[in-house]
């Protein structure tokens, strides 16, 4: 150990304070991380930690070796994800402005987050982005019409935005939990009572944080452009999207919410069989829709809310990556095998993240 450094397989490991840690590559020995010019910043799920994506990191490192600077986010470890997905926003933005700031030869920013992680990463981007100089902001169309005019994330060219198992639609809709067993009073229920447990965040994921002067739920206004933030556009700053999916077995965060898409447009993946990524069963990009390109009748949500978060989050494009985990003896922690939280995941969910890896753009 160097300096707080510590060396493993030519990686390198330091803890920066709360349970954070960075990663790169160091082969060489060479213990300076200064080589690496893009940013990747990991972010845990609730009640999750910055070691949730060690096996990420080093995997990344080692296939991206002095290029890419992990950052593995420390700001909203344990209960501190309870406090809700703005708040827990508000401490990642100004976490990786820092990083930035101790790191001046960043040129790049990616994002990888799981679960509630990817809707506190949306979040934090929408508070990071700075538009392209001489862009009028209050203009949309002109920034969607010139894809040079992306703007930036912290001042950084942004390059991948990846989510994995993200309930990027909440988590009040039919089945959008599925270990409520799709039982529509036991959903109504569970939307009454979560902030019991959950507090805050509970309330942002079932959409009931609206209040009495007609403001409505924070997942509503994060698909839109508003005068405080703006969300889209920072989403669309990215040169791609990613959003990784269970098909089955995620107990916690269903199939349609973390793929952004309607029931009727759920593919059938039964078929599907990749070799190199035998968990990967079905793969898709989605051209950006815009709002008054509306989905057929029988394609919209049955859920008013669900259908303005798909119609405001299709108008960028998508590229979509779902899995399926069902021949896994641990496909019954697909929410976590997914992201290889732990040790013994390696084996079955490796392949995931060396999709991720695999076509990661640098």
């Amino acid at each position: 150990m160097e300096n707080g450094i510590v060396l493993e397989n030519g990686v390198c490991h330091k803890d920066t304070g709360n349970g954070g840690q960075d990663v790169w590559n160091c082969e060489n020995g060479v213990s300076s991380p200064s080589s690496a010019d893009h940013l990747v910043v990991m972010v845990h799920g609730i009640l999750g930690s910055a070691a949730d994506w060690k096996f990420g990191a080093e995997q990344f490192v080692k296939m991206l070796p002095d290029k890419v600077y992990v950052h593995c986010s420390e700001k909203n470890g344990a209960t501190l994800t309870l406090d809700g997905v703005d708040v827990m926003a508000q401490r990642l933005a100004a976490e990786v402005l820092e990083i930035i700031k101790q790191k001046p030869n960043l040129r790049k920013i990616s994002i990888v987050a799981h679960s509630v992680g990817g809707l506190v990463a949306r979040y934090a981007i929408g508070i990071l982005y700075q538009p392209p100089k001489g862009v009028n902001v209050e203009d949309s169309s002109t920034i969607n019409s010139n894809e040079n005019a992306r703007g930036t994330i912290g001042g950084l060219e942004a390059v991948n935005f990846i989510t994995v198992a993200t309930p990027h639609l909440g988590s009040r809709g039919n089945k959008q939990v599925p270990f409520l067993f799709g039982v529509t009073a036991i959903e109504k229920v569970a939307g009454l009572v979560i902030h019991w447990i959950f507090r805050k965040t509970g309330r942002h994921l079932f959409l009931t944080d609206g209040d009495a002067e007609g403001k409505p739920p924070l997942l509503k206004r994060m698909v839109e452009d508003n005068s405080e933030y703006r969300f889209i556009s920072a989403l669309r700053a990215f040169r791609r999207r990613v959003a990784y999916s269970n098909v089955g077995y995620d107990h916690i965060v269903g199939w349609r919410t973390s793929c952004i898409r309607r029931m009727s447009e759920l593919p059938k993946w039964e078929d599907s069989l990749n070799e190199k990524y035998p968990h990967i069963v079905y793969e898709e990009f989605c051209e950006a829709r815009e709002p008054n390109q509306t989905a057929s009748e029988e394609d919209q949500c049955c859920d008013k809310i669900e259908e303005e978060l798909v119609t405001g989050l299709s108008r960028v494009p998508w590229e979509k990556v779902d899995v399926s985990f069902h021949s896994s003896r641990l496909r019954f922690a697909a929410h976590s095998v997914i992201q290889v939280k732990e040790h013994y995941m390696h084996a079955e969910g490796a392949d995931v993240i060396q999709h991720m890896i695999d076509h990661f753009v640098i």
